[in-house]
């Protein structure tokens, strides 16, 4: 057990809500770990009135993921937390509610529509259009970082919707239809929505069981605009079929895939609509966004990387795209995954997932002398899985640890180890997006995925 700070767990959560809103949740993590000992991987914490593990011992992770999954779902403050913003969907609902949900959605990630280049590719060009060089051939000195947002926004409503909000060029919208009964919703406020929406939710979930405390006028209006926006989506299809898209989404003739139009085939309960497709832009949006940041921030500190990994792109693809790139060519240039994998494990963008057992249970390691042994999991009990702190293990990734060195990749072939976003049943629907090390082991929830659902 972590030592005590104080009788009552304050101090212990004031440290880690001061980290979180300093951007440092992950380190604290680790600090606090490592505090207790460098061979401490398991710990049990007292935070206000209740106690509730962490670890970031991968055969625990394993555990609550896969081996021991049946008891273990995520927890119910979780669901309350979220619900506001998401409804009742993929991300938020537990037993046969879930089942549904994962049923409903699975199959269109299956599908082989999905890897549309010319959609990203079209949102790519609006990107570079807003990094325009001086003329010394330089940008003056400019964050990126809203731009990677905007251009994940872009993508994933046109892929979910047939309809880009445009967050990136204003002045491409297209005319949307009329719905009959709705006012048009501010298309441009959805990124602002989004953030303002997102921390409320990060703040709820800190709170765990107090999350109620954390409610306010602004975080209701947030909801409601984001909700207006995705009801205004899917009242249109509903009304008007998949007929009346915006032009911009067909090309030569090719019909697009559309996910709303795919989950339409399946149901055409309105709330059902708009709280699977809002997940999956919710989760789309922001892990794309951030992941392409992190891989500007590692390249542009590490001019090695960035030289070797344009010397193969050149090589690979040439100096100007005369034709069209496939998805699995991407997919085959090694040292770019390779790249990619290593922003996943040093960054960690979603750096911390959780559990709850759902009955009395153990798990794997964490006790005896030398934390080998079994420990003992009361039903009801929060389990904090660690991946940032799991993925700078020392013993794990060698001395080297927090070097960025995407060759470490090489031949490398990883366990539970490496979980950015969680394993399992729960895992990613669009993991395929993004290739990353395959897990060495043979049960349920052998690919790593980008936002588990």
């Amino acid at each position: 057990m972590l030592p005590k700070k104080d009788m009552f767990g304050i101090t212990r959560f004031r440290e880690s809500m001061r980290a979180t809103r300093a951007d440092r949740g992950p380190k604290y993590v680790v600090e606090s770990m490592d505090a207790a000992g460098k061979h401490v991987h398991t710990a049990q914490v007292r935070v206000l009135d209740y106690d509730l593990n962490v670890t970031r011992d991968p055969e625990n992770a394993r555990a609550c993921f896969s081996s021991q999954s049946h008891d273990f779902d995520i927890g119910l403050h979780r669901t309350q937390s979220w619900k506001p913003l998401l409804g009742t969907g993929i991300f938020t609902s537990q037993g046969e509610t879930w089942k549904h949900s994962r049923a409903l959605v699975r199959p269109q990630f299956s599908k082989e529509q999905i890897s549309d280049l010319d959609l990203a590719g079209r949102h790519t060009q609006e990107l570079l259009d807003k990094i325009v060089p001086g003329l010394d051939g330089w940008t003056d000195t400019m964050n990126l970082q809203p731009l990677f947002y905007n251009f994940a926004l872009d993508t994933i409503t046109e892929f979910l919707y047939g309809y880009s909000v445009h967050a990136q060029n204003h002045r491409a919208h297209a005319t949307l239809p009329v719905v009959s009964g709705m006012d048009e919703p501010n298309l441009l406020e959805l990124g602002a929505n989004f953030d303002h929406g997102k921390r409320w939710i990060e703040e709820r979930g800190a709170f765990y069981k107090w999350y109620w405390l954390m409610s306010s006028k602004d975080f209701d209006h947030r909801c409601r605009e984001i909700h207006k926006l995705v009801d205004w989506f899917v009242r249109i299809r509903l009304q008007v079929g998949e007929k009346g898209r915006d032009s911009a989404v067909e090309d030569e003739g090719k019909k697009k895939f559309i996910l709303l139009d795919e989950l339409a085939k399946e149901t055409q309960n309105p709330l059902e609509l708009r709280n699977e497709s809002l997940s999956l832009l919710f989760a789309g949006r922001d892990t794309a966004g951030a992941l392409l940041g992190w891989v500007f921030y590692f390249l542009a500190r590490h001019e090695r990387v960035f030289k070797k990994l344009r010397s193969i792109v050149l090589e690979t693809f040439g100096p100007s795209i005369t034709g069209e790139i496939s998805f699995a060519q991407l997919k085959a240039c090694q040292y770019m995954l390779h790249m990619i994998n290593e922003c996943f494990r040093v960054a960690a963008v979603i750096p911390l997932n959780e559990r709850v057992a759902v009955r009395d249970t153990t798990l794997p390691r964490g006790g005896g002398p030398d934390g080998s042994q079994p420990i003992f999991i009361p039903k009801g009990r929060q389990i904090l899985i660690a991946t940032y702190a799991m993925q700078h293990r020392a013993d794990i990734w060698g001395e080297d640890v927090e070097e960025f060195k995407p060759e470490r990749w090489e031949g490398r072939k990883v366990g539970w180890e490496f979980l950015p976003f969680g394993a399992g049943p729960r895992n990613c629907l669009g993991r395929k997006w993004i290739s990353v090390a395959p897990l060495r082991t043979k049960v349920v929830g052998r690919n790593t995925c980008l936002l588990e659902t």
